[in-house]
């Protein structure tokens, strides 16, 4: 068997295309969505994840305001910052690039965000608005997920989901959409003791740890779907996520590649988000 292929990249076009007509009748109305993204310091690998956001912003209609800051910058510069762009009525997502530099506590600079703003998905309000299935922003990576399950068909209900990686930013909200789209979810982790023991019995595969090839074939059900959120480097330097691709996918059903899997999906999710914000804007002010 050989796994179909679930492309991130078009999946991406036609969401970031919808994103662009809704962006388009706002703006009609005369509210233009906007987010504003936060970078600290000078991460190289920050750089080009701020740099794809605010492209992808300016493709699909959006105002984007990018804000750079050195890496001396304070807490309380910091934090200052992030409550001016609270109170802005012409952004309604904010984005604060992490990580952060070390004297700066990323929790709190988290919280200060307005939830209504935090299109990251990341404030304890919104992480608790997912819990018991209330409306709030899912994380930008697991709910590209959960459309590209959309996206192949793929009913989710009574399957058996594992999901490895215990993450705030991934693990675990992916686990609680999975479970709200009723799928049965077992959350491996580095203290998992055989992990191809739960594996072997997943329809569905997660694969979100950060290690190279944390997945081989012979921990996969043949026929079962496997995302993999992993971004890792091989020996000569080139991009792989967390599951063996040559190996998985010939025992999988449908697998994500790395490049063009869910990696499009994470920002393409961070722009509907956006514009979901700035609906809800339009509707406050109409009432």
């Amino acid at each position: 068997m050989t796994a179909q292929l679930i492309d991130g990249n078009a999946l991406s076009k036609k969401l970031r295309g919808e994103v662009a007509a809704r962006a388009a009748a706002l703006t009609a109305q005369g509210l233009k969505p906007g987010l504003a993204v936060v970078l600290v310091g000078d991460n190289p690998a920050s750089q080009v994840y701020v740099r794809n956001k605010v492209k992808a912003c300016e493709e699909a209609g959006l105002h984007s305001v990018l804000e750079k800051y050195d890496a001396s910058l304070t807490e309380a510069a910091l934090l200052a910052r992030v409550d001016a762009l609270n109170q802005d009525p012409t952004i309604h997502g904010i984005l604060v690039q992490l990580p952060l530099p070390a004297h700066i506590d990323a929790h709190k600079v988290i919280e200060a965000i307005a939830p209504e703003k935090d299109v990251d998905g990341f404030h304890v309000a919104s992480a608790g608005a997912l819990m018991v299935g209330q409306e709030g922003f899912k994380p930008c990576t697991p709910y590209g997920c959960m459309k590209m399950l959309e996206y192949i068909g793929y009913e989710t209900r009574g399957k058996h989901a594992v999901v490895i990686g215990r993450s705030n930013i991934v693990g675990k909200p992916m686990a609680m959409l999975l479970l709200q789209a009723n799928a049965t979810v077992t959350v491996c982790h580095s203290a998992t003791p055989d992990l191809a023991h739960f594996t072997r019995q997943a329809d569905i595969v997660v694969a979100a740890v950060g290690k190279r090839n944390v997945l081989t074939a012979d921990m996969v059900k043949p026929g079962a779907v496997v995302l993999d959120v992993g971004m890792n480097r091989t020996d000569d330097g080139k991009l792989c996520g967390d599951v063996d691709f040559a190996g998985v996918s010939q025992v999988a059903g449908w697998i994500t590649p790395v490049p063009g899997g869910v990696g499009p999906m994470t920002i393409t999710m961070l722009l509907v988000n956006t514009i979901e914000s700035a609906e809800r804007a339009a509707q406050s002010v109409d009432r």
